[in-house]
């Protein structure tokens, strides 16, 4: 049984190349250090494309009319927890 967070996986020959290839020009110490580089970076991609969904849905709301001004959407805020009996500590009173 191999230790946790070691695994083999399979490469087709083009990627398999393109990993050595990094290693051999000494950007990378070894394969290992390739992959994880790169699943970091689908990692990322992969959460600023779901903020970009979440910025775009909220930029559609803008234009269908389902916005309010700050101001007034922090007073509903402040209403429903005081409503639901939290407290807010440390209330500021900045504007």
């Amino acid at each position: 049984m191999k230790p946790a967070g070691q695994m083999s996986i399979t490469l087709t020959p083009a990627l398999e190349k393109l990993v050595r290839d990094e290693v051999e020009r000494g950007t990378y110490a070894s394969s290992s250090e390739v992959i994880r580089e790169a699943l970091r970076e689908r990692y990322k991609r992969q959460k600023l494309d779901e903020l970009d969904a979440a910025l775009d849905r909220g930029i559609a709301d803008i234009g269908a009319g389902r916005s309010m001004p700050a101001a007034q959407a922090f007073a509903h805020v402040r209403s429903n927890l005081s409503l639901k009996g939290i407290g807010l500590k440390g209330k500021s009173k900045r504007r």
